[in-house]
This record gives structure tokens, sequence and C-alpha cells, in this order.
């Protein structure tokens, strides 16, 4: 017998409880920050040495040197080769890695509990006796150098790189990637001094999430960390965005594409600002989602794409709004117009109960999950204490989301949403799509993939 198929879904689950406590804060003599939450239930161990200083904080003349000593620090140091440290790494069944973003520098590493103390002497290692090896160096100078040619060759990065252009103006934040010519002059004394200058403990925390005593590790840090020294503080004095007046539109002529990549951008909100959980809820309303207005009234509705959205970055400083699609080049003006209805529509039209409830539903019940496992927990403690966020802040993140109101929604959307003032970039064949769009803004200017502005014709 065929089963009764049902009419109506299924109700949803039970709110899964989020109670976690408090974890501990202490401050070594040097000024390291050392947050620890001990957790016991798996037999593991994670730290993020986190500093306060990232790409933005390039020398004007060394745009990528960030980036470039950070992946270094685990290539060689005073005690291990490369080679050395990846093998040793391996034998404990362990991880170890440092990156940059825009403002922070992460050395990260992982490991059975059992290791722990191993991979504090490991941090210790390549945070303070990293020795930058020419070798080492040559290679990620020819590596990154490739993959610079190979990013020119990917239209949501030609994007991007517009995009941040018109939002950021002479904002660090609207660097998206240095120049082959930046990498290739890099050298081995620019790292030494820029690490001697950037990783100080006073500008830095360290974030300590599994099976392990805040008392045990505060006693080793003292210990392994000895005669790592404070220095001074780098600035985050920079040019202010600019204010935009009215909507600009650049094409990146890309020959042949058969399909064109979208961009509206407008200039958003930091993470710290007081509208961050209306901005939340309202951008899940518009485009955050598969049951967003935007999808379903660009994919679902009319078929332009395979997907349609919008996005918030909030980083530490500033931030960015972002109606993103990638469609056929036939329909790329019919987008444009769809998109513009529901900015405008957001803004105008208030987002309904059901809209408010599904939006939540999704933030309040995703979030949890994020806390499953170690290491997302460890991302959710990292990013709080990174962007000074209120101590209850994971406590209260479900109860905030629930708190926005319609009324906050739209007065969100109409605040940082700014259909009027957005920068549009289109990466795609000019020639099939020029005459689409061009009467979006006043005047159109046109891109190469290199970045170079074309003559107007």
């Amino acid at each position: 017998m065929t089963p009764e198929l049902r009419k109506n879904p299924p109700a949803p689950l039970a709110p899964i409880a989020f109670d976690i406590a408090q974890p501990s804060q202490d401050v070594l003599e040097n000024g390291l920050r050392v947050v620890v939450f001990e957790n016991e239930r798996l037999p593991l161990v994670n730290f993020r040495l986190a500093f306060f200083a990232g790409d933005i904080h390039d020398p004007a003349e060394h745009h990528g040197l960030t980036s470039a000593m950070a992946t270094q620090l685990t290539e060689g140091t005073q005690a291990y080769t490369s080679l050395q440290l990846a093998e040793k790494v391996e034998r404990l069944g362990a991880s170890i890695s440092a990156h940059a973003s825009y403002d922070f520098t992460t050395v990260s590493a992982s490991s059975l509990s059992l290791y722990a103390s191993e991979m504090i002497d490991l941090l210790a290692e390549v945070v303070l006796r990293p020795t930058f090896p020419e070798e080492e160096l040559d290679l990620y100078r020819r590596n990154t150098v490739e993959s610079l040619k190979f990013q020119r060759s990917q239209p949501p990065f030609l994007a991007a790189e517009q995009a941040a252009r018109h939002i950021y103006g002479t904002h660090p934040y609207a660097r998206v990637s240095p120049t082959a010519a930046e990498i290739e002059k890099l050298t081995r004394e620019d790292l030494v001094r820029h690490h001697r200058r950037t990783l100080i403990p006073n500008n830095a925390i360290l974030i300590v999430v599994g099976d392990i005593k805040r008392d045990e590790l505060l006693s080793q840090l003292n210990d392994k960390l000895e005669g790592w020294e404070q220095g001074s503080l780098p600035s985050n004095e920079f040019d202010t965005p600019p204010t935009r007046y009215g909507r600009t539109l650049t094409i990146v002529d890309r020959a042949g594409s058969a399909q064109s990549n979208i961009v509206i951008a407008n200039a958003g909100i930091k993470r710290l600002d007081p509208d961050f959980f209306p901005v939340l809820v309202m951008n899940q309303v518009l485009g955050a989602g598969a049951s967003s207005r935007v999808f379903m009234n660009i994919r679902e509705d009319k078929g332009y794409t395979y997907g349609a959205y919008t996005r918030v970055d909030s980083k530490r400083l500033a931030g960015d709004f972002e109606a993103t699609a990638e469609v056929r080049n036939e329909v790329t003006g019919a987008s444009l117009k769809e998109f513009f209805y529901e900015l405008e529509r957001i803004r105008n039209e208030r987002a309904t109960d059901e809209e408010i409830a599904d939006a939540k539903s999704f933030l309040t019940g995703v979030f949890p999950i994020r806390a499953e496992t170690q290491e997302g927990l460890t991302n959710l403690l990292v990013n709080q204490q990174l962007y000074d966020l209120p101590e209850d802040y994971l406590q209260q993140y479900r109860a905030n989301v629930n708190a926005v109101t319609a009324e906050q929604i739209q007065e969100a959307a109409q605040k940082h949403v700014q259909p009027d003032n957005a920068a549009i970039v289109i990466v795609g064949d000019a020639g099939e799509i020029t005459e689409q769009v061009k009467d979006y803004a006043d005047t159109v200017e046109v891109f190469d993939t290199e970045g170079r502005q074309k003559p107007e014709r």
C-alpha cells in the first residue's frame, strides 16, 4: 500500500538549547590576553593566537607583506626546517597554520589534548623564532605570482576589485589583492622587520578551547613565551571611505563571456554597529537564502540565474552591502531591473510576518549548530573576542535576533540599502551588455581584465 502523502509539512523541532559558560580571561605580564574555554567533552584542544594587525596595516610601499609574513611563519624556524615542522605536526596528528585577513593575523593550531604542551611549544616556535628562509620565500613569490595571474581569469575577483575601489576609495579595504610586481619585490629583510614590528604580545589575544586546564596553561605560557617583549601598537587611522552621491556603472570587458557577473554595492556597517541585528534579519529576508525575495524573484520566477543573493560584509572598521548574481548575457539588463525592484521594495514594503518568522527561524536555528563541533565553538569565541563583542553576546544572540521588529527591518533597509547611490559592476562582454545596462547610471566606465580603464568611445 502506498503511504499517504503529507498535506502539510511536519511541525518544527524544539529549539536546540544553547547555554555555555563564560570563558576565563587573563592578561600576561607582556600584555598578551588569554581567553580559555575549558571543555572536557572531547580530548581535543584548539588554539588561536590572533594579532590585531592585518593586510590593512601593510606599508604603503609593500602591499601583500602581512599575508606573506603570515604564510612564511610555518616555513622554517630556528629549531625546524619547513619539512621538519610538517613532519613533527603530522606525527602528532595535529595541525598548525597561519594566515592574514584584512584586520587580523592569526596562527591556528589544534591537537589531541595529550599533546597540548607540545603544541604550545610549536606555537611559540613559529611566532617568536621564524627564520623566513630565502628558498621558501622564493617559492612563495613564484606561486603567488601564478595565483595572481589565475585570479584575473575569474569574474568574481574582477567584480570584487572594482566594487571595493568604489566603496572604499583610498581606505586600505579597497585593496583586494597585491600586484605581481609588489610580490616580486618582497625580500627576507622586509619579512623580518614586519614580523618584529607586527607580532607583539600587547596587540594579541590567545584563545584556547578544549580539554585543558587554565592554571596549567597559564604556567606553560609564562614559561614558553618568556622574553617576548611588547612593542608599539599599529595605527588604525585610515582615510574614511567616500560618501557616495548617485550611481556609478563599471563594466569589466571580458570578451567572449557567455554570462555577466553582476555586483550592486553600497557602503555597509562595521561589526559593532548598533544596527547589526536589524540588518542581519533584513538581509535574510532580502537575499541571504534560497527562500529570500531576491532568490525567489530572479531565479525561481524569472529563471535568469542559478542563484541571486545579497550579503552584508561587516569588517572591524567599515563594511559593505552587496547584491550579486551570474546571469546569461541576454538577460543582464532584465536582471538589473529585478535587483533594483527588490532593493526598493525592501525599503518601501514592510516584511511580512511570515518572512520575518522564516528569517528568524533560520538564523536562530543554525546558530547553535555552529557550536556543535569544537572547531565551530572556537570560531564563535574567536569572532566574539576579535570584534570586541559583549561578554554575553553568544548567550544573547538568539534573543537579539528574535527582538528585531518589522519596523526595525524597514528602518535598517532605508538606512543601509542605497540603490540610488549604488556602485554597479558587471563583468562580461561589453559589446553584448552595454546597451542593456547603460541607462542605469549617467556614465559608463569600461575596464579591461588587468584593471586598466579603457578610453571612452
